[in-house]
């Protein structure tokens, strides 16, 4: 049998639903998978505790999802021949957290750093950009990058195809509350055998009668050994603007990292890129010495704003850069509505969204993702503005 469907989170309107989940699925289970193979986990202990976890093994990449957390990604390695190459970063927080450790209405509005490690996380789907509060109560109306990350799916689905050589993993995870939104995501993680890619085809529905609205925003992050002090990110920039006056002090060196520097305060850019007749388009970040990168590939007319975050502080604070593509720039949700930088929902309706990583293990294969890049530019100047601009930054 080609194909096999294993059902590893079932949780219907009367409870979870007894399903066998197998903690290791190998060749020796589905003949034909050869070096490739999925791995399931139940952490214990600490804030972990209750986080479940599904790693998938491509035999040359190993991508771990997270379904208790918004089926974000966790971490990626790539398989070189010392072992296996962290992707991803080294937060302070020892995660996976559950969401239950995860305080998002606590009074600052910053509860989702209490649960930031990850590699992928989603910010949405009510809003996905800064905390904003009530005017009148001063309470949190809007907390930083919105609740999906913190949601578990309530339904996991495993599929391995030996005859495609693939591996997908489909998770349906819902943002509701009781007389107000009510957004589903159902999220489909595929990857091939002996890739160093994973793909993610994300459908957003409004499972309400009446129409609402939406952001959806990647937050998708990278610290050492891969974001060191002369790694460089490459995009097709149409056009550049800085969030604030700090991040324009830096605009002269925007594409570039510093080694970690204890005390440095991020930086943030806003981007609209340059795509292809189709709106697809591409962002990559290289190491100093161009021999390792990652390239994240995704549609303009489905994310049309592009995002980079510098935060190169000292190792042990969490030195790292996200890349964030995004249905908007994550400014308050007010603020953004204003400006119609909300995805418009009917009753019923549903949106698609994809994004593509891969991870690159060679000089040569960093040289080709940077030619791709460049090709998007095709000798467009790209127009960098040297202050914010009252449209793009709240």
């Amino acid at each position: 049998m080609p194909v096999k469907t294993w059902q590893l989170v079932n949780q219907g309107f009367f409870g979870m639903d007894p399903v066998p989940v197998p903690e290791a699925i190998s060749d020796d289970d589905l003949p034909g998978l050869g070096d490739a193979g999925v791995m399931t986990r139940t952490w214990r202990g600490g804030l972990a505790d209750g986080v479940f976890s599904v790693e998938i093994n491509t035999g040359r990449a190993l991508f771990n999802v997270l379904p208790t957390r918004g089926m974000g990604v966790w971490r990626a390695h790539l398989k070189t021949p010392e072992g296996w190459e962290l992707i991803g970063w080294k937060s302070p927080v020892r995660g996976p957290v559950h969401p239950a450790f995860v305080d998002l209405g606590e009074p600052s509005g910053l509860g989702w750093l209490d649960g930031f490690d990850e590699l992928l996380a989603r910010c949405g789907l009510e809003s996905n950009g800064a905390p904003e509060f009530d005017d009148t109560t001063e309470r949190v109306k809007y907390p930083l990058h919105g609740r999906i990350a913190n949601k578990p799916a309530h339904r996991l689905d495993l599929t391995i195809d030996t005859q495609k050589q693939e591996i997908k993993l489909v998770g349906i995870v819902e943002e509701t509350r009781f007389h107000f939104f009510k957004l589903r995501l159902t999220s489909t993680v595929t990857t091939k055998f002996g890739s160093t890619a994973l793909s993610i085809h994300d459908e957003v529905e409004n499972f309400s009668a009446s129409p609402t609205t939406a952001q959806l925003l990647y937050h998708v992050n990278f610290g050492l050994p891969l974001l060191d002090g002369g790694s460089r990110v490459v995009v097709p920039v149409k056009t550049l603007v800085p969030r604030n006056a700090h991040a324009a002090s830096g605009i002269k060196t925007w594409d570039s990292y510093s080694a970690p520097e204890p005390g440095f305060e991020e930086m943030v850019y806003f981007f609209e890129l340059f795509a292809a007749d189709d709106g697809q388009t591409r962002a990559l970040l290289k190491n100093a010495h161009s021999t390792r990168g990652v390239s994240l590939m995704f549609n303009t007319k489905q994310l049309p704003c592009f995002t980079v975050w510098k935060n190169t502080t000292g190792e042990p604070d969490g030195y790292v850069t996200g890349l964030e593509p995004g249905t908007n720039f994550p400014n308050p949700r007010s603020f953004e509505t204003a400006k119609n930088r909300v995805v418009k929902l009917a009753g019923g309706q549903k949106q698609t969204f994809d994004l593509t990583l891969e991870v690159h293990g060679s000089a040569a294969d960093v040289t080709a993702a940077e030619a791709a890049v460049t090709k998007l530019q095709a000798g467009r100047p790209p127009k960098i503005h040297p202050q914010p601009l009252l449209d793009w930054c709240a």
